[in-house]
């Protein structure tokens, strides 16, 4: 039987899965124009897709994540098309699912702060889940040492199953915006004055409320005339972030912008003073190494795998403690020294990821798992 390689593309969208899912497919299509890949995905994606080459077939695939219709349909799915293996590029792999299969796990955030979850129930879902899909699957990849770990933390799974593929930025991040796209963002931003950064989503672990407490140390400190930009896609979710903004009164101070396309980002990171990213927990933080690949301080915590993803090049703080947050960005925007050596550091940094090396990775291990040669370019 021939490779047919099943993708679930159904959280194509999503901050930090979409990313992934979107540099997988766009780096397979780049090299290997032979496998067969069929892409399951929501309907409006179908034809986006299926105009990645001759060889990716989309499937319409309208089952919720984390639903029990996605436990039968997903499965059938795969039988229909003659899918030989299945790569899961998060956690929930159906055990109806009869081939070969690899799934991405990129972190355990469920598992270590359940109480960011709405109920024990999706605790208990997330936890066998997780469970499930490392057991069951040929292989397990995941972002960072720091997930490894993790995952052998909650699940009784072997250390050699588990293959660490670092995620990467987006090419255009590397790239110098034209003048002309900079002052249009700066003009429908009103983005004169000098501001904090954050980009990402704005749930609890993400820990934006301490920044806002940091941002108001700091302008305590002198630096009145700062701003902070939180970028986010769903920031009406959470009106603990307005309430903090108004227990400061830095109402004028603060702007929820929402989510914008990664060209509006891409410029914004370069207006940026500074980019503040004090989460309590990732997988892997793309968003600092995106602000590192943009030539933009970057001020990160301590934790999780995010010293391994930064380096030497980044600020590092505790981010259970707004005034360490606050010390940090205080340190970037008063330091000219320190704020060059940041630049060129994270420059440097950002260029040891890779998204081509890190697919080409993946697509050996489809080679592995499945046990059959897939053919190149």
């Amino acid at each position: 039987m021939s490779v047919r390689i099943g993708i679930d593309a159904r959280k194509l969208h999503d901050f930090g899965i979409g990313t992934y899912i979107r540099n997988l497919l766009r780096h397979l299509a780049r090299i290997d124009a032979r496998t067969e890949f069929v892409i399951l995905c929501r309907p409006r994606d179908c034809e986006t897709l299926a105009a990645l080459g001759k060889n990716f077939r989309t499937v319409s695939e309208t089952s919720g994540n984390y639903s029990i219709a996605e436990q039968v349909r997903i499965p059938l799915a795969l039988k229909r098309e003659g899918v030989t293996l299945f790569h899961a590029p998060h956690y929930v792999l159906p055990p109806l699912i009869r081939c070969r299969s690899v799934v991405t796990i990129h972190d355990c955030i469920h598992l270590m702060f359940p109480q960011y979850l709405p109920n024990r129930l999706a605790f208990r879902y997330a936890r066998a889940s997780i469970g499930f899909a490392a057991r069951r699957a040929t292989r397990i990849m995941t972002v960072s040492q720091s997930s490894k770990r993790d995952i052998l933390r909650f699940v009784d799974t072997q250390p050699e199953k588990i293959d660490v593929i670092y995620n990467a930025y987006d090419e255009r991040f590397a790239i110098d915006p034209p003048e002309e796209d900079v002052v249009r963002v700066r003009e429908r931003y009103q983005l004169h004055d000098e501001f904090v950064l954050y980009a990402g989503n704005v749930k609890p672990h993400k820990n934006l409320e301490r920044l806002i407490e940091a941002f108001y140390l700091v302008r305590k400190r002198g630096l009145d005339h700062l701003k902070l930009v939180l970028i986010g896609d769903e920031i009406s979710k959470y009106t603990a972030l307005r309430r903090a903004v108004h227990r400061y009164q830095l109402h004028k101070y603060v702007r929820f912008l929402g989510y914008v396309p990664e060209e509006t980002l891409a410029v914004m990171y370069r207006l940026a003073g500074v980019f503040v990213f004090p989460s309590l927990y990732e997988g892997f933080g793309l968003p600092p190494l995106e602000a590192m690949a943009s030539g933009t301080p970057v001020v990160t915590s301590n934790l999780s795998s995010l010293p391994e993803v930064a380096g030497d090049a980044a600020v590092l703080v505790d981010p259970y403690d707004p005034h360490a947050i606050a010390e940090g960005i205080h340190r970037v925007l008063t330091d000219e020294t320190l704020r060059r050596t940041l630049r060129l550091k994270g420059v440097a940094r950002a260029g040891q990821f890779s998204w081509e090396q890190s697919v080409r990775r993946i697509r050996q291990i489809y080679r592995e798992a499945d046990g059959s040669p897939v053919t190149a370019r």
